[in-house]
């Protein structure tokens, strides 16, 4: 007579953990609509050390970016070109983008010399702010904010000047 087999008893199967947020993500991530966005990536390559994901890179017959990704430091940059239809405004033409994106460095001045010699427009001087970073505004080439900075030390006497210098613009109605 044929050993019957033995019967195992069934476990329920667990479905694997989902995370909702991929690992490599922040909380907010941006996401850039550019006119150019091939020619964008290889700007932030250079100036922000940028590195891409090309495993993402998902382009139309004719090459623009439908999305691609890249990460400066430890942050997550999303993107694609414009593309007629899709309500999105290129931040070139007037009404810019009201966003700004913010990364911190190691070494600013080096980063800010990088990017002006890449084509940025200056918005807001790199200086010793009171609030204790080096810090800057710029417009990259293709209409985007960006804001540089890193933390320094300074004195609470340098930190006391600097902030009534600027509560003393803001006071004439400009904002520094």
């Amino acid at each position: 007579m044929a050993k019957k087999p033995k019967s195992r008893k069934s476990r329920p199967v667990r479905p694997r953990k989902f995370e909702p947020v991929p690992k490599e993500f922040r909380t907010v991530t941006p996401y850039l609509a550019i006119k150019g966005a091939a020619q964008a990536i290889e700007w932030y390559k250079k100036v922000f050390g940028a590195k891409e994901f090309e495993s993402e890179r998902q382009a139309t017959p004719e090459g623009q970016l439908i999305h691609a990704r890249i990460k400066i430091g430890d942050s997550i940059v999303m993107m694609s070109d414009i593309f007629p239809g899709s309500g999105v405004k290129d931040p070139l033409e007037p009404g810019r983008s009201p966003v700004t994106l913010h990364i911190y460095s190691k070494d600013v001045d080096a980063m800010w010399k990088r990017a002006i010699e890449a084509g940025a427009k200056v918005d807001m001087p790199l200086d010793n702010m009171f609030w204790g970073e080096r810090y800057g505004q710029l417009t990259d080439p293709f209409g985007h904010s960006w804001s540089l900075s890193m933390r320094i030390q300074m004195s609470a006497q340098e930190m006391e000047q600097k902030r009534q210098e600027a509560m003393k613009m803001f006071e004439r109605g400009y904002h520094p």
